[in-house]
């Protein structure tokens, strides 16, 4: 603010000569009323919380006091030159620097001019009141108004623009700062803001800090990122060609078992085949073994009557000698006769000579007897072992039939249990398929997940954080 800029607000508030005069002649009145008007607005302000934490004590308010009272002297003096301005530039100053509000000193003011106001309306006699000429009175009042709005004004001015400057300055600043974040260098704080903008300042750097942290930890995660994404898509892809060649070997496995369910059905049903045949012979079996029994019975029987016949032929054999002897004692009896008995002898030898020849058919049919004994004993003890063998036989073809009814049931629940573990294969194989292309879709998805780390890593790097980092 310029000599220049002061005399402009000079000639808009019309504060000409005759008014400074004015002002100058109301100095007595102003050093006996300043004191008092003062002592009032420093009481208003020690019990305003708002105004009163600007002061640390009574000392500090008294030496406030003491320069206030000296800029009021300044302003009834009403030279308004360099020393006035820079009696208003330090209390602007002071208050923009302190972050006093203008509303306090405005209405400090307003508590100074009403008792300033007061003082000169005590002053004015009443005589001159009554008359015309009581406008001096008011006059003077009206100068000092105008010249305490001046100096409020003044301060104000200067107050925005020490404001200004600070603003201005804390702009700069941030400028600079916000600059370098935007390049990504994150290693200098904010320093030097003016007071009011402290806590700028410390939001400002607290929020850098925990930008660099999250910076930091962004750069270090994304190198880990990066490097676990990587091995995990090269996990994912090894994992999704093992996954395809287990699918493959399943669905190899899958055809073998189906083939191994045909041939176990097959088998199945040639042990079913089997068993019913085996049932069959069993029962051939039974009828062979009973006509076995039977021949046995049979052989007994013809072997018992061939020992009747072999009595009836020793009995014929027996007739036979005592015919032949008989007819040996007729032949001797006939010789004995004579010629008488020779017809008698003739029947005698033919007697004779065919109980010779019963003896010898006799004899021929015992030999014959026992040839056919011998050959019925030898065919009774061949029957009796084939009875015996079929016996033998007979109990272990019934062995045999448990054994193929065994075998049967056991194919049958093999049957069973490989076609249960065909459809369970059958799931499997389905189940690792999808498996397969879940896995797949896995390895593309931490692809992507590596690519996006990458670029989050190569992001991360345009950042400087600090030393170290």
């Amino acid at each position: 603010m310029s000599d220049t800029d002061i005399e402009a607000r000079l000639r808009f508030f019309e504060l000409d000569e005759r008014q400074r005069r004015l002002l100058r002649d109301s100095r007595p009145i102003l050093e006996r009323c300043i004191g008092p008007a003062l002592d009032r607005f420093y009481e208003r302000a020690r019990a305003t919380p708002d105004t009163a934490r600007f002061f640390r004590d009574n000392a500090h308010m008294a030496t406030a006091r003491s320069a206030q009272i000296r800029h009021w002297m300044h302003i009834v003096d009403a030279r308004f030159d360099a020393a006035y301005h820079q009696s208003v530039r330090r209390i602007g100053s002071v208050h923009a620097r302190i972050g006093l509000e203008p509303r306090w000193y405005i209405g400090a003011y307003s508590l100074i001019l009403e008792e300033i106001i007061r003082a000169v309306d005590r002053a004015a006699s009443p005589w001159r009141r009554l008359f015309a000429r009581a406008r001096g009175g008011s006059d003077m009042a009206a100068a000092l108004v105008k010249a305490g709005l001046l100096d409020m004004e003044l301060s104000i001015s200067i107050y925005f623009e020490e404001a200004e400057i600070e603003r201005n300055e804390a702009i700069a600043k941030l400028d600079r700062a916000l600059a370098r974040l935007a390049v990504g260098d994150l290693a200098e704080d904010v320093s030097g803001l003016p007071p009011a903008f402290s806590s700028l300042e410390k939001s400002y750097n607290q929020t850098l800090d925990n930008l660099r942290e999250t910076i930091g930890s962004v750069i270090s995660a994304s190198a880990t990122i990066k490097g676990g994404s990587r091995d995990i898509a090269d996990t994912s892809e090894d994992l999704a060609r093992r996954m395809e060649s287990n699918a493959a070997a399943l669905e190899q496995a899958a055809v073998t078992l189906g083939q191994v369910e045909d041939r176990v059905k097959a088998t199945a049903s040639g042990a079913r085949e089997t068993l019913s045949i085996a049932d069959e012979a069993l029962v051939a079996m039974g009828q062979g073994k009973q006509g076995a029994g039977d021949a046995v019975r049979t052989m007994h029987l013809v072997h018992d009557s061939a020992r009747g016949i072999d009595a009836v032929i020793e009995g014929v054999d027996k007739i036979a000698f005592q015919t032949r002897v008989l007819a040996m004692n007729a032949a001797v009896e006939a010789g004995r006769a004579g010629d008488a008995g020779r017809g008698f002898a003739v029947v005698a030898d033919l007697v004779r000579a065919l109980a010779m020849r019963a003896e010898e058919e006799a004899r021929k049919a015992r030999e014959g007897l026992l040839t056919t004994q011998s050959e019925i004993a030898a065919a009774v003890g061949a029957v009796t072992r084939v009875d015996g063998a079929l016996n033998g036989v007979s109990a272990k073809f019934e062995r045999v039939h448990a054994l193929i009814a065994q075998m049967s049931n056991d194919n049958a629940a093999q049957s069973n249990a490989i076609i249960e573990v065909n459809s369970a294969v059958g799931v499997m194989d389905r189940a690792t398929q999808q498996n397969a292309s879940m896995i797949e879709k896995a390895a593309v998805g931490a692809q992507s997940l590596h690519d996006d780390a990458a670029q989050l890593a190569a992001q991360a790097e345009r950042f400087r954080v600090g030393t170290g980092r």
